[in-house]
């Protein structure tokens, strides 16, 4: 099995994909739990199934489109959401996490529309609904590269803003942050990251992702900084143990990772249980605790 990974270019292109997905969305994740934002994964990748659809239909009129990857339409609409759910937490300052129900039905309904408008291309849409190893191409393969260097950069050069305005927006707000252009620069990050992770793990599946290698990393971490380990850890865990198992069985590549992430979590969780350990629950502290 393992072979087949190293004598296949296609095998290893998914491989190495999977291992950025792995470094690249629970670390996002990791900014998402935090903030209390973890629905704005799933309105995200709906509302990049809608551009993906939406690609799909206009290439069936204009023919031209299929020579392109409709993941880039599909990235555009992301990123597009993410700067209307960024205006809409501004417009609606005493209830700011309606912005992102709003987007979610949104993306939704749309992408109904474009479906159902579409007789023919319900089974191209199926990979990126739940991931697929044979779907991951060179192309994906040095889109994702160039995405983990920009986005490990982005992270690297703001990461005590992101820190500090995760923990305390007023506050970071206070002391000098600009907090709108931090905040538009990582929700733009979350919607390309959420949209390069398609092929992967899946639209309806990339969320988990985020979320339960981050759940996992609460319960062992004692510091902001250790969740951004244990979370990369169980997600590189997660995406290479999934793959391998996914390519072995002949199934989705997204719901084996997603079950390998849930397994670890419950391992972690019943560990301490058995431990007679409380699990932990993720509370707010100082940002200026973090960095010491």
């Amino acid at each position: 099995m393992i072979s087949a990974f190293l004598n296949y270019d296609f095998l290893q292109h998914a491989l190495w994909t999977g291992v950025m997905v792995g470094f690249l969305a629970p670390v996002i994740g990791v900014f998402i739990v935090v903030r209390r934002l973890a629905l704005i994964t799933d309105a995200l990748s709906h509302i990049t199934l809608t551009g993906i659809a939406f690609h799909l239909l206009l290439a069936q009129t204009f023919t031209f489109l299929q020579l392109y990857n409709p993941l880039y339409m599909g990235m555009g609409f992301a990123v597009v959401s993410s700067l209307l759910i960024e205006k809409l937490r501004r417009l609606y300052t005493a209830y700011q996490e309606l912005s992102v129900p709003i987007m979610l039905s949104t993306g939704i309904g749309l992408g109904v529309v474009f479906i159902s408008l579409a007789d023919g291309f319900n089974n191209d849409l199926f990979q990126y609904l739940f991931g697929s190893i044979i779907a991951v191409t060179e192309e994906d393969f040095l889109a994702i590269s160039a995405l983990t260097v920009i986005v490990t950069g982005l992270l690297l050069l703001f990461y005590k803003e992101l820190m500090f305005l995760s923990f305390d927006e007023e506050q970071a707000k206070v002391n000098g942050i600009a907090g709108r252009s931090i905040n538009t620069m990582f929700i733009i990050m979350t919607a390309l990251v959420i949209a390069s992770s398609m092929k992967v793990v899946g639209i309806l599946l990339v969320s988990s992702l985020m979320t339960l290698p981050v759940a996992a990393a609460v319960q062992l971490s004692k510091s902001f900084k250790q969740m951004f380990f244990y979370a990369v850890m169980i997600g590189e865990c997660s995406v290479i143990t999934g793959m391998l198992t996914a390519f072995y069985l002949d199934v989705s590549s997204g719901g084996m990772i997603v079950m390998t992430s849930l397994f670890i979590l419950l391992i972690v969780l019943g560990f301490r249980k058995a431990a007679g350990m409380p699990a932990r629950l993720l509370k707010r502290r100082e940002p200026s605790a973090e960095f010491e």
